[in-house]
């Protein structure tokens, strides 16, 4: 399983597409998502830590993947080469 962080903030049409990336990205991948305000003290940290300079922001496995529109073809390459918690590779 992959641990994806979804920074967000409120009336933010951007994070609802990631929202909808992540779900359908989901079905092929098992993913962890934990969604985080970027209002919040957690969400402006890693916000900062990540470059993210503004929502939605994603985290994959801990590290800076992206901001703003996401785009679906580019995550799902991506967590092809992502290990899974469980160190085996997904696929």
């Amino acid at each position: 399983m992959t641990a994806i962080t979804l920074l967000t903030q409120a009336g933010c049409a951007l994070c609802e597409h990631a929202k909808q990336v992540l779900a359908r990205v989901s079905a092929d991948h098992p993913l962890e998502v934990t969604e985080i305000d970027l209002a919040s003290e957690q969400g402006r940290e890693l916000a900062d830590r990540a470059g993210v300079l503004f929502a939605p922001g994603v985290l994959v496995g801990g590290r800076p993947f992206g901001y703003g529109r996401i785009s679906e073809r580019r995550l799902r390459r991506a967590l092809g080469r992502v290990p899974t918690r469980t160190g085996r590779m997904p696929g």
